[in-house]
């Protein structure tokens, strides 16, 4: 598939309500799509904001800031920017109302067959699929860890909900001797051709060594078991990279903006 095919299988298939699997709620305001999640978290999303000038963006950023200070309970929102949008003046307009950009990423799209190839791992290291609450809270505390962040319940809570949902999401680790040292997940997207893969998440001391590209390949060949033959990943400067060699494609970029109250 072309750059462009990827690319527009993007914005028709996964920029929709499929984007967003654990939302507690989802209200439109005009092209936007006002998400919460569980644990006081916002999230404004779209398929694209419908040709809307500098002074129209501004007034939805507004009206979308001011839709979350109406809820207590809402402490952060992230605001989803993609690179290929026309939205003249939304950067702007969102530093103005109290948010701050993040490090941006690469939107990475692709064929699952190019990953599922047959990876081995390190010696000692192995691979499996987890869903037990112990398995689940070490997975996240290391990714907390990884990321530099302190380590909370909160992600391991947003798993353990979404796993009792059973709505197809597959948590995977990579293991040393009893210790995760690399993990990610396979987020199956219902009524559409692709699998995301996230959170991935190797020790530092680890990298380089084929692991993360091992995770990658047994998540391909899942996403290829349940029907899915695309693969799309917001990807760092770390995995890109990993992605790239195996065939996927540099689409777009995507960075979040984020409020805290």
């Amino acid at each position: 598939m072309s750059r462009t095919d990827l690319l527009a299988a993007y914005d028709a298939q996964l920029r929709t309500d499929a984007e967003t699997p654990s939302a507690t709620s989802v209200v439109r305001l005009g092209p936007l799509r006002l998400v919460t999640f569980a644990g006081g978290r916002g999230f404004i999303t779209y398929r694209d904001l419908e040709g809307q000038d500098a002074d129209g963006i501004r007034r939805l950023v507004a009206d979308a800031l001011a839709h979350y200070e109406g809820e207590p309970d809402i402490r952060r929102v992230e605001w989803k920017t993609r690179g290929h949008d026309h939205a003249p003046g939304l950067h702007e307009a969102l530093l103005d109302h109290g948010f701050v950009p993040d490090e941006p990423e690469s939107i990475m799209l692709g064929e699952a067959r190019l990953l599922a190839v047959d990876v081995t791992p390190p010696e000692g290291v192995t691979l499996r699929q987890v869903s037990e609450e112990g398995d689940v809270r070490a997975m996240s505390a290391m990714a907390d860890e990884v990321f530099g962040d302190p380590v909370s319940d909160d992600m391991a809570d947003a798993l353990l909900r979404r796993l009792s949902m059973r709505d197809g999401m597959e948590l995977w680790v990579a293991e040393s001797q009893g210790q995760i040292v690399s993990a990610g997940r396979l987020e199956p997207v219902a009524g559409s051709d692709f699998a995301g893969i996230w959170g991935g998440a190797t020790r530092p001391q680890w990298r380089g060594r084929g692991i993360y590209r091992a995770l990658t390949a047994a998540r391909a060949r899942s996403a290829l078991a349940l029907g899915k033959t695309l693969i799309n990943s917001d990807s760092t400067d770390y995995s890109r990279p990993i992605l790239e060699r195996s065939g996927l494609v540099k689409v777009s970029t995507t960075t979040p903006y984020e409020w805290q109250r």
